[in-house]
């Protein structure tokens, strides 16, 4: 786990955000609602403490997308910026790829493949699951 500080923003720039300490369960998620909530095929995540999260200018969105989920969006463009579930109180996805340097931290391993497209071939080597690691992989 790293535990740098990574700077990020949305597409407009109008958000700018900081990510500290470790950052764990590096993943690429193929959920329907990921999926959904981007407008992509599959979404990067990283987590970190939520306390570790820090927006430092703009104005962000928070739309509940299910009873026991929140996404953070910029306001003004509509970026997919943050995640968090009540299961995991405490603990925050946001999206590699709005990182200053996208390539800083890499997807370990890919989660919920049973609602992977079709036309996606997973053929990098990283260990993939069904739903999330410990509820089987394939």
């Amino acid at each position: 786990m790293n535990s740098q500080t990574y700077f990020g923003r949305c597409y407009c720039g109008t958000v700018r955000f900081e990510a500290s300490g470790p950052v764990r369960n590096l993943c690429i998620c193929h959920c329907e609602s990921c999926r959904r909530a981007a407008g992509a095929a599959f979404v990067a995540w990283g987590t970190v403490n939520a306390d570790h999260f820090k927006i430092l200018r703009g104005d962000t969105t928070v739309v509940r997308t299910a009873a026991d989920v929140e996404r953070t969006f910029c306001a003004n463009c509509g970026s997919s910026l943050t995640y968090s579930h009540t299961l995991r109180a405490g603990e925050l996805d946001f999206t590699l790829v709005s990182l200053d340097d996208p390539s800083a931290l890499v997807p370990q391993m890919h989660i919920w493949v049973q609602d992977k497209l079709p036309w996606i071939k997973l053929s990098d080597g990283l260990p993939h699951f069904q739903t999330v690691p410990g509820q089987g992989s394939t």
